[in-house]
């Protein structure tokens, strides 16, 4: 009966909204119908050589002729400067002769046309337009690299999540319309694979933001069984008993607290044209559902932002979903070790000790160090099963990284300078930095334990000692540890940020993995 009465108070998550859908057009906006917004970029020049201190992109002098507006004259008169994401907004009252919808002219700056600037003027646009019917724009013409910037900026500053009994509050834009792009096989290709990267993102933000009376270890494990249909993955879920079985000790201590079991979920990727030399890169992400801290219980004002404590497995989870479409060449095997940190009569216990996947043992001094836990597992068995050349793992894994970093970058470390290398040129390629922190051998002290191979909290230099934790269940394979605590929630929406959790590490891992050689100099 208990178990009937649980089931049917499992809480329904309602429709969600969805991204806009992007369109290519070799037409420029004033020609277009069924929009009813054009968004038209502005550069900054030199006051001297532009009589509003602005230069207007592509599209301008056709739409100015259609429509007899004083686009520039907007522009002075709202003192634009073309910095990347100012909005200067031409009411268009009747329409115009081209488009009897047009309601609305954006004036968006896109500052030195940089990814970045381009990116944040996609977001900007993007909340410019919510709740109308369409837009079209110019802006990725000022930029030969613009698409992916803009397409990516503009699907994340549309992002939505909703539990309104009402519905959502806003609805993004449904259709974008890429103008003076006519598309072909490489344009055609570089915006599918934009909303893949971009689609990625959104979906590991919308696994983040599900709250944790929902998002149980098993809806994460659903969640990927569901995405594996049509993105060419295979998924494998171990349940609490074969954990058990094969020695997951870490997972198994974690999650004992919780009336939800916890899970190890695997998802592979295989390219097209793999063979049997193909090498495997082995993404491991933190999967916890919900983080109390256990008995060492966190306080209250440190627990609201915790169902979003897997973040990393999110990622994990989207970024292998994308892979296919982002053409990657190398296998992949995705693990997510998800658990709930739960108090409850048979929660871990500060003093405890625990055998993990391989027989090595932490001493439990702090339960709520227990990302690492469930991570060692994940680690130990793909160092044993996999025989990856790479491993990456991502996590929100300690508050020392924020008070380090802030809430806009995130930390990491690695092993290997090549590694290194890729990881810090994604991020920054991306929009999502990285900053590299030392593996300091010096403080491999701090994890001794009188009982067990080390202490699971070792304190001192927080971020760093949890690494080092982490670094002994990796053998001898080239290695990464993405903290991501920094940047797990935004405090603000700022241009593609939201606020609230972010999926952060979705589009960094998709912009190495989806190189025509991500391993290249690695472990050499």
């Amino acid at each position: 009966m208990a178990q009937t009465l649980r089931s049917a108070s499992t809480p329904t998550l309602p429709p969600q909204v969805s991204p806009p859908q992007f369109a290519l057009s070799g037409a420029l906006p004033h020609a277009l119908t069924g929009i009813d917004v054009i968004a038209i970029p502005v550069l900054p020049v030199d006051s001297s050589s532009a009589a509003a201190g602005v230069l207007l992109g592509p599209g301008a002098d056709e739409l100015t002729e259609s429509t007899d507006l004083d686009l520039l004259g907007a522009c002075e008169i709202a003192r634009a400067t073309g910095r990347a994401g100012e909005v200067t907004q031409v009411l268009v009252p009747g329409g115009s002769p081209d488009n009897d919808d047009l309601a609305l002219v954006l004036l968006v700056g896109v500052g030195e046309a940089r990814p970045l600037d381009i990116r944040r003027a996609g977001a900007a646009l993007a909340r410019a337009v919510l709740d109308r019917h369409g837009v079209a724009t110019t802006i990725p013409s000022v930029s030969a690299d613009g698409l992916e910037p803009f397409v990516v900026g503009t699907m994340l500053g549309s992002f939505g999540f909703h539990w309104r009994s009402d519905g959502p509050e806003h609805r993004p834009v449904p259709k974008v319309v890429v103008a003076d792009n006519p598309g072909g096989d490489d344009a055609d290709e570089g915006l599918r694979r934009a909303v893949a990267v971009g689609g990625a993102a959104w979906r590991a933000r919308v696994l983040a933001t599900v709250p944790a009376n929902l998002k149980s270890p098993q809806w994460l494990a659903d969640q990927a069984l569901e995405l594996a249909d049509g993105n060419r993955l295979k998924v494998t879920v171990w349940d609490e008993q074969k954990l058990g079985k094969e020695g997951f000790g870490g997972i198994i201590g974690v999650g004992r607290g919780s009336a939800n079991p916890s899970c190890l979920i695997r998802l592979d990727y295989t390219p097209r044209r793999a063979t049997s030399k193909t090498p495997r890169v082995v993404l491991v992400g933190k999967g916890i559902t919900f983080d109390t801290g256990g008995l060492s219980i966190k306080p209250a004002d440190s627990m609201t932002t915790m169902k979003r404590d897997m973040t990393g497995g999110g990622v994990v989870i989207s970024v292998l979903a994308a892979l296919s479409a982002v053409d990657c060449p190398v296998r992949v095997t995705g693990l997510v070790a998800a658990a709930e940190n739960s108090v409850g009569a048979d929660s871990m216990r500060p003093g405890d000790v625990l055998r993990h996947y391989g027989g090595r043992t932490s001493e439990v001094t702090n339960t709520d160090a227990e990302g690492r836990l469930v991570m060692a597992d994940a680690l130990a068995y793909a160092v044993d099963k996999l025989d990856p050349a790479v491993m990456v793992d991502i996590a929100t894994l300690t508050g020392a990284m924020k008070v380090a970093l802030g809430q806009q970058v995130a930390g990491y470390f690695a092993n290997d300078e090549a590694l290194a290398s890729a990881i810090f040129e994604a991020g920054e390629t991306s929009g999502e930095p990285f900053w590299r922190f030392p593996l300091v051998s010096d403080y491999e002290d701090k994890l001794t334990s009188k009982v067990a191979d080390a202490d699971n909290a070792a304190g001192g230099a927080g971020s760093i000692t949890a690494a080092l934790f982490l670094q002994h269940f990796t053998g001898k394979v080239p290695w990464a540890h993405l903290d991501i605590a920094s940047v797990g929630d935004s405090p603000t929406d700022s241009y593609e940020w939201s606020t609230g959790p972010t999926g952060f590490g979705a589009r960094a891992l998709l912009a190495w993995l989806g190189q025509p050689d991500p391993l290249e100099g690695i472990g050499t």
